[in-house]
């Protein structure tokens, strides 16, 4: 047992690694997309979705979450990310539900909500989106238009929310059984003076009201992939126990579903695990691309590896990802509990532009053979690293773009004067 860990802690990591080990899923029928937020395909979808549900009935998914949401175990979810980083395993598809709307609801929702909507959230047999973003209103959240007006109820109907409005860029939604949205309540005079004042947070029923006041229109990604979508919204009506916490107190609850998306939850609220996106992580990243140049050849014949300027800006990543890793093993350290949030905000704005260079990398040595889509033959390594750099832009503005990240470090954690 490690000195880090308790008896249950232990137990718990061995049951992992036993499971792991005869529950790795066989390969897929058809090609995945790099990231969840990239699938297209039913097919592709109800495959993750077994291997989601496989995992979260063995206690590796949500398991810090109390019973009666799901979960049950104490300070182990960390153990069970550990332990699934350690296999070459498909991704979960559930990346907006696990990793945004599971804490928000946690910590937001009614209890009655909460245990209606999380199990099925961690086994994967509903699948949740995001409404965030909207034509006007991307890194400016605070701005969006998405209308929500309260009915009241007569006699003994509940009130109701009438919704009206477009959200943009939503991952995942053409599969979604449920959205998080963030909605405007208020149009009054207090809004303009204050643009944070006046928002409410709902969990919106989108499958089921699609043609019935929810419209989805896939957008098609430079990559050919159509994982990003629009959502119109006409008229829908929704109960308001859909509703989290208070009117008005939208940005709050959002803050909590942000904190969570930059990387900074796991210091404050319970983890629901796995991997986040596909197996082309940090680690397995700027490896790969040591390995794709021993074995990638020049027109002179020579490995690509043996290029003096290829071998520095090889280097020049590992460094990176080195530093990125060690600064990762510091949650604990005493000495960053004077700015505790730094390293897991970081933590988005490195990995996100750490793949972006590898990738771009992985093209140069590739050369012209790089410009081979997916689905050419000659495409080499089946055309991944292509995909890869192109989908590597929606990391580093997913979230928050990069600037907005490096303004949150600067500003909330360091305390940094603002530059205007």
């Amino acid at each position: 047992m490690s000195r880090h860990e308790n008896e249950e802690q232990t137990l718990f990591r061995q049951h992992c690694r036993d499971w792991l080990k005869n529950n790795i899923p066989p390969p897929p029928s058809v090609r995945l997309p790099q990231q969840a937020i990239g699938l297209m395909e039913r097919e592709q979808l109800e495959y993750l979705q077994r291997w989601q549900k496989s995992a979260y009935e063995a206690g590796l998914v949500g398991c810090d979450y109390p019973k009666p949401y799901g979960g049950g175990r104490t300070n182990c979810q960390r153990i069970a990310n550990e332990e699934m980083q350690k296999v070459k395993l498909p991704y979960f598809p559930n990346v907006i539900g696990l990793g945004m709307a599971a804490p928000t609801i946690f910590y937001h929702a009614s209890e009655e909500l909460k245990k209606q909507l999380l199990p099925k959230l961690f086994s994967a047999e509903e699948i949740w989106c995001q409404g965030f973003s909207e034509p006007g209103a991307g890194s400016d959240l605070a701005s969006v238009q998405t209308f929500a007006q309260l009915v009241k109820g007569k006699e003994k109907r509940g009130d109701k929310w009438i919704i009206n409005g477009h959200k943009v860029w939503t991952s995942l939604a053409h599969f979604a059984s449920w959205m998080i949205l963030l909605a405007r309540t208020d149009k009054s005079d207090k809004y303009k003076l204050n643009k944070y004042e006046g928002l409410t947070f709902f969990v919106v029923p989108i499958q089921s009201a699609i043609g019935k006041g929810v419209t989805v229109r896939p957008l098609i990604k430079a990559s050919g992939e159509t994982g990003f979508n629009e959502v119109l919204f006409e008229n829908l009506e929704i109960d308001d126990s859909y509703r989290l916490d208070d009117i008005g107190k939208g940005w709050q609850v959002a803050m909590t579903t942000l904190t969570h998306e930059r990387g900074a939850g796991q210091l404050v609220m319970p983890s629901s695990g796995g991997q986040t996106d596909s197996d082309f992580s940090s680690i397995a990243g700027v490896r790969e691309v040591v390995a794709l140049a021993k074995h990638s050849y020049r027109p002179d014949g020579k490995r690509a590896s043996e290029d003096p300027l290829v071998r520095d800006q090889l280097v020049k990543l590992l460094i990176r990802d080195e530093g990125m890793m060690q600064s990762m093993r510091l949650h604990q350290v005493a000495a960053l509990r004077e700015h505790p949030m730094r390293i897991p905000l970081q933590g988005k704005l490195v990995v996100s532009e750490l793949i972006q260079d590898a990738a771009e990398l992985a093209l140069e040595i590739e050369g012209a053979s790089s410009s081979l889509y997916v689905a050419d033959s000659n495409a080499p390594d089946k055309g991944r690293w292509a995909q890869a750099y192109i989908n590597s832009f929606a990391n580093t503005i997913a979230a928050g773009s990069s600037e907005v990240q490096r303004n949150i470090l600067g500003e909330r954690v360091l305390e940094m004067p603002k530059t205007k």
